[in-house]
Protein backbone atom coordinates (compact mmCIF):
# COMPACT_ATOMS: atom_id res chain seq x y z
CA UNK A 1 0.00 0.00 0.00
CA UNK A 2 2.89 2.53 1.10
CA UNK A 3 4.84 1.68 -2.26
CA UNK A 4 1.74 2.17 -4.58
CA UNK A 5 0.91 5.28 -2.99
CA UNK A 6 4.60 6.47 -3.40
CA UNK A 7 4.06 5.04 -7.00
CA UNK A 8 1.18 7.24 -7.78
CA UNK A 9 2.88 10.36 -6.71
CA UNK A 10 5.73 10.30 -8.18
CA UNK A 11 3.67 9.15 -11.70
CA UNK A 12 1.95 12.40 -10.59
CA UNK A 13 5.22 14.39 -10.38
CA UNK A 14 6.62 12.96 -14.40
CA UNK A 15 3.39 13.95 -16.01
CA UNK A 16 3.54 17.35 -14.47
CA UNK A 17 7.31 17.39 -14.66
CA UNK A 18 8.49 20.63 -17.04
CA UNK A 19 12.31 20.23 -18.84
CA UNK A 20 12.59 23.96 -18.80
CA UNK A 21 12.20 23.69 -14.53
CA UNK A 22 14.48 20.54 -14.81
CA UNK A 23 17.20 23.05 -16.41
CA UNK A 24 17.19 25.71 -14.72
CA UNK A 25 16.68 23.77 -10.98
CA UNK A 26 20.04 23.69 -10.36
CA UNK A 27 21.10 26.94 -10.76
CA UNK A 28 19.62 27.83 -7.34
CA UNK A 29 21.93 25.15 -5.93
CA UNK A 30 26.11 24.92 -5.49
CA UNK A 31 25.36 21.09 -4.56
CA UNK A 32 23.86 18.78 -7.29
CA UNK A 33 19.93 18.30 -6.41
CA UNK A 34 18.17 15.79 -8.20
CA UNK A 35 14.61 17.22 -9.87
CA UNK A 36 12.18 16.16 -11.80
CA UNK A 37 11.06 19.07 -12.54
CA UNK A 38 8.18 20.16 -11.52
CA UNK A 39 6.56 23.41 -10.06
CA UNK A 40 6.54 24.39 -6.59
CA UNK A 41 2.82 25.38 -6.92
CA UNK A 42 2.07 21.95 -8.72
CA UNK A 43 3.76 19.86 -6.09
CA UNK A 44 1.92 21.50 -3.16
CA UNK A 45 -1.29 20.22 -5.41
CA UNK A 46 -0.29 16.97 -5.74
CA UNK A 47 0.63 16.99 -2.10
CA UNK A 48 -2.70 17.98 -0.96
CA UNK A 49 -4.44 15.50 -3.70
CA UNK A 50 -2.58 12.73 -2.33
CA UNK A 51 -2.45 13.42 1.28
CA UNK A 52 -3.87 10.18 3.16
CA UNK A 53 -6.33 11.29 5.28
CA UNK A 54 -6.97 8.27 6.96
CA UNK A 55 -3.56 7.52 7.59
CA UNK A 56 -2.66 7.66 11.53
CA UNK A 57 0.37 10.74 12.87
CA UNK A 58 2.74 7.91 13.01
CA UNK A 59 1.89 6.19 9.18
CA UNK A 60 2.18 9.70 7.86
CA UNK A 61 5.96 9.66 9.39
CA UNK A 62 6.29 6.80 7.73
CA UNK A 63 5.74 8.17 4.41
CA UNK A 64 7.41 10.90 4.88
CA UNK A 65 10.85 9.01 5.62
CA UNK A 66 9.89 6.86 2.34
CA UNK A 67 9.67 9.96 0.52
CA UNK A 68 12.93 11.97 1.53
CA UNK A 69 14.59 8.66 0.46
CA UNK A 70 14.13 8.95 -2.83
CA UNK A 71 16.42 11.49 -2.77
CA UNK A 72 14.24 14.21 -5.26
CA UNK A 73 13.90 17.29 -4.49
CA UNK A 74 9.55 17.60 -5.27
CA UNK A 75 8.92 14.06 -3.12
CA UNK A 76 10.75 15.93 -0.24
CA UNK A 77 8.51 18.79 -0.47
CA UNK A 78 5.76 16.50 -0.09
CA UNK A 79 7.06 15.24 3.12
CA UNK A 80 7.39 18.68 4.64
CA UNK A 81 3.94 19.15 3.73
CA UNK A 82 2.56 16.17 5.13
CA UNK A 83 4.75 16.10 8.12
CA UNK A 84 3.14 19.36 9.14
CA UNK A 85 -0.37 18.70 8.28
CA UNK A 86 -0.66 16.97 11.33
CA UNK A 87 1.21 19.34 13.90
CA UNK A 88 -2.04 19.97 15.72
CA UNK A 89 -0.73 15.60 16.98
CA UNK A 90 2.76 16.80 17.53
CA UNK A 91 3.90 15.53 20.52
CA UNK A 92 7.70 16.04 22.48
CA UNK A 93 9.29 12.70 20.92
CA UNK A 94 8.72 13.51 17.40
CA UNK A 95 11.50 15.83 17.66
CA UNK A 96 13.66 12.77 17.67
CA UNK A 97 12.21 12.15 14.01
CA UNK A 98 12.70 15.24 12.89
CA UNK A 99 16.07 15.28 14.05
CA UNK A 100 16.58 11.90 12.01
CA UNK A 101 15.51 13.59 8.95
CA UNK A 102 17.26 16.79 8.70
CA UNK A 103 20.72 14.90 9.75
CA UNK A 104 19.86 11.69 7.39
CA UNK A 105 17.96 13.36 4.49
CA UNK A 106 18.36 17.38 3.95
CA UNK A 107 20.78 18.04 1.52
CA UNK A 108 20.26 21.55 0.28
CA UNK A 109 19.06 24.95 1.81
CA UNK A 110 15.19 24.91 0.43
CA UNK A 111 14.60 21.45 1.77
CA UNK A 112 16.21 22.40 5.33
CA UNK A 113 13.61 25.99 5.18
CA UNK A 114 10.89 24.17 4.19
CA UNK A 115 11.42 21.33 6.59
CA UNK A 116 12.61 23.46 9.25
CA UNK A 117 10.41 26.55 9.01
CA UNK A 118 6.98 24.70 9.23
CA UNK A 119 7.31 20.83 11.23
CA UNK A 120 9.81 21.58 13.34
CA UNK A 121 9.76 25.06 13.95
CA UNK A 122 5.93 24.52 14.91
CA UNK A 123 7.01 21.85 17.67
CA UNK A 124 9.29 24.45 18.76
CA UNK A 125 6.36 26.70 19.30
CA UNK A 126 4.33 23.86 20.87
CA UNK A 127 7.21 22.30 23.32
CA UNK A 128 9.54 25.30 24.19
CA UNK A 129 12.15 23.87 25.96
CA UNK A 130 12.68 21.28 23.00
CA UNK A 131 14.87 24.72 22.14
CA UNK A 132 17.60 23.67 23.61
CA UNK A 133 17.94 20.84 21.43
CA UNK A 134 18.72 23.43 18.43
CA UNK A 135 21.35 24.76 20.34
CA UNK A 136 23.28 21.52 20.48
CA UNK A 137 22.50 21.50 16.46
CA UNK A 138 24.85 24.47 16.04
CA UNK A 139 27.55 22.41 17.12
CA UNK A 140 27.01 20.13 14.21
CA UNK A 141 29.39 19.24 11.56
CA UNK A 142 26.84 18.74 8.96
CA UNK A 143 26.10 22.95 7.31
CA UNK A 144 22.48 21.67 7.00
CA UNK A 145 22.11 21.23 10.91
CA UNK A 146 23.72 23.82 11.20
CA UNK A 147 21.38 26.11 9.56
CA UNK A 148 18.75 24.05 10.76
CA UNK A 149 19.26 25.74 14.48
CA UNK A 150 18.50 28.79 13.00
CA UNK A 151 16.26 28.78 10.27
CA UNK A 152 14.12 26.31 12.50
CA UNK A 153 13.17 29.61 14.47
CA UNK A 154 11.97 32.08 11.25
CA UNK A 155 8.36 31.78 12.24
CA UNK A 156 8.67 31.90 15.75
CA UNK A 157 11.67 34.96 15.96
CA UNK A 158 8.36 36.95 13.46
CA UNK A 159 6.15 36.85 16.49
CA UNK A 160 8.88 38.01 18.63
CA UNK A 161 9.41 34.70 20.45
CA UNK A 162 12.68 33.05 22.17
CA UNK A 163 14.54 36.27 21.30
CA UNK A 164 17.03 35.64 23.67
CA UNK A 165 17.35 32.05 22.18
CA UNK A 166 17.82 33.70 18.72
CA UNK A 167 20.47 35.90 19.87
CA UNK A 168 22.47 32.85 21.33
CA UNK A 169 22.50 30.76 18.56
CA UNK A 170 23.44 33.59 16.30
CA UNK A 171 26.26 34.10 18.65
CA UNK A 172 27.80 30.49 18.07
CA UNK A 173 27.44 30.80 14.64
CA UNK A 174 28.40 34.24 14.34
CA UNK A 175 32.00 33.33 12.61
CA UNK A 176 31.06 30.18 10.65
CA UNK A 177 32.78 30.07 7.47
CA UNK A 178 29.86 28.51 5.34
CA UNK A 179 27.56 31.37 3.91
CA UNK A 180 24.63 29.23 3.92
CA UNK A 181 25.20 28.89 7.66
CA UNK A 182 25.62 32.53 7.75
CA UNK A 183 22.66 33.58 5.65
CA UNK A 184 20.49 31.56 8.21
CA UNK A 185 21.30 33.44 11.25
CA UNK A 186 21.08 36.64 9.18
CA UNK A 187 17.56 35.41 8.12
CA UNK A 188 16.53 34.53 11.70
CA UNK A 189 17.83 38.02 12.91
CA UNK A 190 15.69 39.67 10.09
CA UNK A 191 12.83 37.97 11.01
CA UNK A 192 13.36 39.07 14.62
CA UNK A 193 14.28 42.92 13.69
CA UNK A 194 10.58 42.86 12.19
CA UNK A 195 8.58 41.50 14.70
CA UNK A 196 9.14 45.13 16.77
CA UNK A 197 10.50 48.23 17.30
CA UNK A 198 12.37 46.98 20.63
CA UNK A 199 13.81 44.07 18.78
CA UNK A 200 14.83 45.79 15.74
CA UNK A 201 16.65 47.78 18.08
CA UNK A 202 18.24 45.22 19.81
CA UNK A 203 19.11 43.25 16.56
CA UNK A 204 20.30 46.81 15.27
CA UNK A 205 22.67 46.60 18.62
CA UNK A 206 23.55 43.20 18.10
CA UNK A 207 24.91 44.21 14.32
CA UNK A 208 26.71 46.67 15.65
CA UNK A 209 28.39 45.18 18.45
CA UNK A 210 29.58 42.42 16.11
CA UNK A 211 30.16 44.53 12.69
CA UNK A 212 33.66 44.04 12.87
CA UNK A 213 33.72 40.42 12.53
CA UNK A 214 30.37 38.99 11.72
CA UNK A 215 30.05 38.24 7.69
CA UNK A 216 28.80 40.41 5.58
CA UNK A 217 26.55 38.04 3.95
CA UNK A 218 25.07 37.45 7.34
CA UNK A 219 25.11 41.19 8.34
CA UNK A 220 23.14 41.81 4.95
CA UNK A 221 20.49 39.44 5.60
CA UNK A 222 20.07 40.68 9.36
CA UNK A 223 19.70 44.35 8.39
CA UNK A 224 17.39 43.88 5.49
CA UNK A 225 14.15 45.21 6.70
CA UNK A 226 15.60 48.15 8.58
CA UNK A 227 15.49 51.62 8.03
CA UNK A 228 17.86 52.98 5.57
CA UNK A 229 19.55 55.04 7.94
CA UNK A 230 20.31 52.16 10.40
CA UNK A 231 21.50 50.12 7.49
CA UNK A 232 23.88 52.68 6.28
CA UNK A 233 25.32 52.48 9.92
CA UNK A 234 25.39 48.83 10.11
CA UNK A 235 27.29 48.99 6.62
CA UNK A 236 29.51 51.78 7.00
CA UNK A 237 33.45 50.64 7.73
Amino acid sequence: MTQTLISNIQNELLKNADERTKATAQNFFKEKVIYHGVKTATVSKIAKQFFPRDKSKAEIFKLCEELFKTGFMEESFVACEWSYKVHKDFEKPDFEIFEKWVKKYITNWATCDTLCNHTVGELIIMIPDLIENLKAWTQSQNRWVKRASAVTLIIPAKKGLFKKEIFEIANILLLDPDDLVQKGYGWVLKSLSQSSIQNQKNVFEFVMKNKQTMPRTALRYAIEKMPSELKSLAMAK
